[in-house]
């Protein structure tokens, strides 16, 4: 999932939107994602040593950025990573942002980002999941995790932007592990 949201800091076009969690799992899946990010990506110079997550395009992705992540941040969302940036000397650095409690109020979950913030949202079922996923006209890529491989096969039958995406990718993820 980091590699899936964060690639190129968020400005691939297959890069993950929305993050759909089912409630049972929900805030473990947060906890070990929001760890992650901090762990694992360090904003910079890519010409520093350590480095590995570098600035947005322009100031118009800048501006994008920050003004869904403030609309999230006021119809509720909480920002547990990120959610800062700065603009000097033509660079423009925004933060790997993970705002938890997404909901389908918000700009963010229904706008193409192509930026670094996983808004992440509960569903109950996957019928909810379904709905949710296909409340957007944008389709280039969709991803799903599941220990049911069943479902997994029959999942992007359901799924509107799935049956439109140039790519779309299921997983069955390992035990007490997030997917990289």
């Amino acid at each position: 999932m980091l590699a899936s949201k964060f690639r190129n800091s968020g400005q691939t076009c297959v890069c993950a939107n929305r993050v759909f969690v089912q409630s049972a799992v929900y805030d473990e899946f947060v906890d070990k994602f929001v760890n992650k990010v901090k762990e694992t990506l360090k904003v910079g110079n890519g010409l520093d040593e350590g480095v590995n997550f570098g600035p947005l395009i322009d100031g118009k992705a800048f501006e994008k950025v920050q003004n869904q992540v403030k609309d999230a941040l006021d119809k509720g969302a909480v920002c547990l990573a990120g959610g800062k940036g700065t603009a000097d000397h033509g660079a423009y650095f925004y933060e790997p942002t993970v705002l938890r409690d997404a909901n389908l109020d918000m700009d963010i979950m229904h706008s193409e980002t192509f930026g670094p913030v996983a808004p992440i949202q509960k569903f109950e079922t996957i019928d909810d999941a379904i709905r949710m996923a296909n409340d957007t006209p944008y389709g280039l890529a969709a991803y799903f995790f599941t220990n049911d491989v069943g479902r997994g096969l029959s999942c992007p039958k359901n799924w509107n932007t799935a049956s439109s995406a140039g790519t779309t990718g299921c997983r069955q993820p390992r035990k007490h592990r997030l997917a990289a």
